[in-house]
């Protein structure tokens, strides 16, 4: 496979970018779309899994690993725009043969999110330890992990190294630990989705219904797949469950894995039982992009 970089949305002058892994010698392959996490504030394209690239690889298919405007400096709802201007144009450039969304974290609640947007849907979706809501206690409310985690820390500390510049991609360095800790307060004060989504829930208790994918389900909702340990204290994994609960009132299509014991990422999961969901989300990635062609 061949990398390349590409500007996929010049928005206010800041150019937004993919990272294209493409096949030799395929006209019009499938798609795989693999989005960062980082809670909406840090990440970037620079990380795709290496078994995603090797699937890929395999099946001919082309991957797109995007980046995306990130909060507070972007609010959800033009994190939401990227995310759709980014699915369109890999729609037209590549104009693929299937077309799979797959995220972690936060990237696996917009992929999530993806499965809500107008026709023509994804194929399927993969969310790796993602969620479906926005606005439940687990990010409005102070997070008892999180304030046993890490001493208190200030607003003053948390803001210190932000800036106010809008930017695309936080992977490393002062910029990427400067998020960290932004994050950290966030969680510890419960100001997640005030900051990040711009919107307060107590104040307009149900503006934040459109991003929540959870409350957006219907029949035409893509197959998903969904992984997530049942022991992860950054996203509760009833975020998952109560995402299936959705698909399976909605009869869509849909499996979640879960691990024992595993944190968020899978951390602390045991390794045999890792690698195989993993594997069944390889197995189920490669059911919904296969090409005949290939």
């Amino acid at each position: 496979m061949t990398k390349e970089t590409r500007v996929y949305k010049v928005k206010d002058g800041i150019e937004i970018h993919a990272d294209l892994y493409l096949p030799d010698a395929t006209r019009h392959p499938s798609v795989l779309i693999w989005i960062h996490g980082g809670a909406l504030v840090m990440g970037s394209r620079g990380y795709v899994p290496a078994n995603l690239l090797e699937l890929c690889q395999a099946t001919g298919s082309a991957l797109a690993s995007i980046d995306y405007r990130l909060a507070p400096q972007a609010k959800l709802p033009a994190i939401i725009e990227d995310l759709k201007d980014a699915v369109q144009w890999t729609r037209e450039t590549f104009r693929p043969w299937k077309l799979v969304v797959a995220g972690e974290s936060a990237g696996g609640y917009l992929a999530m999110m993806t499965g809500t947007f107008p026709a023509p849907r994804p194929d399927a979706l993969v969310s790796y330890y993602g969620y479906g809501d926005v606005d439940g206690g687990w990010y409005t409310l102070p997070s008892d992990h999180y304030q046993r985690l890490f001493a208190t820390i200030t607003k003053e500390e948390a803001v210190s190294g932000m800036g106010n510049r809008v930017v695309t991609g936080a992977a490393d360095g002062p910029a990427q630990q400067g998020r960290e800790r932004y994050y950290h307060y966030l969680r510890q004060k419960g100001l997640w989705t005030r900051e990040v989504t711009g919107i307060d829930p107590a104040a307009e208790p149900r503006a934040l219904d459109p991003f929540c994918p959870v409350r957006n389900v219907d029949p035409d909702y893509p197959p998903i797949l969904m992984v997530h340990g049942a022991n992860d204290k950054d996203v509760p994994f009833e975020k998952s469950s109560d995402m299936a609960r959705e698909l399976a009132r909605n009869g869509v299509a849909h499996e979640l894995l879960s691990v024992p014991g595993a944190g968020h990422g899978l951390e602390d999961g045991d390794p045999a039982l890792v690698e195989r969901v993993h594997a069944q989300a390889l197995a189920f990635i490669r059911k919904h992009i296969a090409d005949p062609r290939h």
